[in-house]
């Protein structure tokens, strides 16, 4: 194949191992598929190599890099999809907003949003094509790569996730200069939410255009929000992303399933299963069984191991997947950590987790 074909999405080679999509559409599986959030990243040897005196946003805007980084976890283990390799901060870069990865600091925005008026500096109309091309780039190419080994996933930070980046400009203990904005200017605020909403419609549709398998949506700060502003300005921006995003994708004949991951957002679960989602992922706080009572078998679940479980010895982790997929029974289930995984990481453990997942769940399914 010519590297002009490997950037067009189409004659993707064929798919040989469909468990993940199997397991998020309900549908029966051998076993229970795996994968990690931030499978591809510093805790991997040749990732550091790789990136290293590199831009951060300049590997992202790179097809190739992202191909290459994605796929390296695929060559250590036996995970059962992956998902491209990018940042959710592209979407605000989109808007027309500069971010920094600062080192030892994290993203950083030289200029945040501080008051209404700054919302004039975001571009009114995104053309996402022409400024998210590169993700889309990235998306083809590496479902070429990839060879059908297993499916690829795209994804994107939700409304209030990268609203919340936006006008803090940084990580925040508090959040308290975003959660202002909701008790000062809650109208504004709506705006800001179905902008972002708005753009990130168009990001996924085009993820899916660009060949990806699936897609998940990261609500990463849902917790900062008591349950009443969570109903008001993060759940009904989640549902309107999946509801315009399956009905356009419906009228094409397309099927791509959708997690979202909002994380501690305990209080959320029964509504999160009515969102037109096809997986909720958890974090390592909730109790399997207390989550798959609460979701009523409505969708099919993704997480929840503890990301530090990977720092116990081989056995003990397999003991405690083996309790994990006790609680979660191994069906309509996809084994993740309940959030991404630490640079100081062992790749061995992250081995040893993926080896027991598998293990396990044929040996469960073997007793059913």
């Amino acid at each position: 194949m010519s590297k002009d074909e490997l950037i067009l999405p189409k004659d993707f080679p064929q798919l040989k191992n469909d468990t993940f999509l199997r397991a998020a559409r309900g549908e029966q599986t051998q076993h229970v598929p795996v994968w990690c959030m931030r499978q591809a990243g510093r805790y991997l040897p040749e990732f550091r190599e790789f990136r290293a005196g590199k831009d951060f946003f300049d590997t992202c805007r790179s097809p190739e890099a992202c191909c290459e980084l994605t796929l390296q976890p695929l060559r250590r283990f036996d995970f059962d999809a992956s998902i491209i390799f990018s940042d959710i901060l592209v979407v605000p870069q989109a808007m027309g907003m500069e971010v920094q990865m600062v080192p030892g600091k994290g993203p950083t925005f030289p200029d945040p949003l501080k008051d209404p008026e700054d919302l004039q500096r975001l571009k009114t109309k995104v053309d996402v094509q022409k400024e998210l091309d590169y993700v889309f780039k990235a998306i083809t190419l590496t479902r070429h790569k990839i060879e059908g080994k297993v499916p690829l996933i795209g994804f994107t930070g939700a409304p209030w996730t990268l609203m919340s980046y936006m006008i803090e400009g940084s990580g925040s203990k508090t959040f308290s200069k975003v959660k202002s904005w909701l008790y000062r200017y809650p109208e504004v605020s709506h705006m800001l939410l179905k902008r972002l909403t708005d753009v990130i419609v168009d990001y996924l549709l085009g993820q899916v255009a660009a060949g990806a398998q699936a897609l998940q949506v990261f609500e990463s700060h849902a917790g900062i929000l008591g349950p009443v502003e969570f109903k008001a300005f993060c759940l009904p921006y989640l549902r309107d992303i999946a509801r315009r995003v399956k009905d356009q994708l419906k009228e094409t004949g397309q099927d791509v399933p959708m997690i979202v991951f909002a994380k501690d957002a305990h209080y959320g679960l029964e509504d999160l299963s009515q969102s037109y989602y096809d997986v909720v992922s958890l974090d390592w706080t909730i109790d399997p069984r207390l989550a798959r009572e609460q979701t009523g078998g409505k969708v099919s679940l993704q997480g929840n191991m503890d990301p530090c479980a990977l720092y116990a010895p081989k056995e003990r982790i397999s003991e405690i997947v083996k309790t994990m997929l006790e609680g979660f029974g191994t069906q309509r289930y996809i084994a993740n950590l309940g959030h991404g995984m630490y640079p100081d990481m062992d790749p061995e453990s992250v081995a040893a987790f993926v080896e027991a997942v598998h293990k396990h769940s044929r040996q469960m399914n073997k007793q059913q």
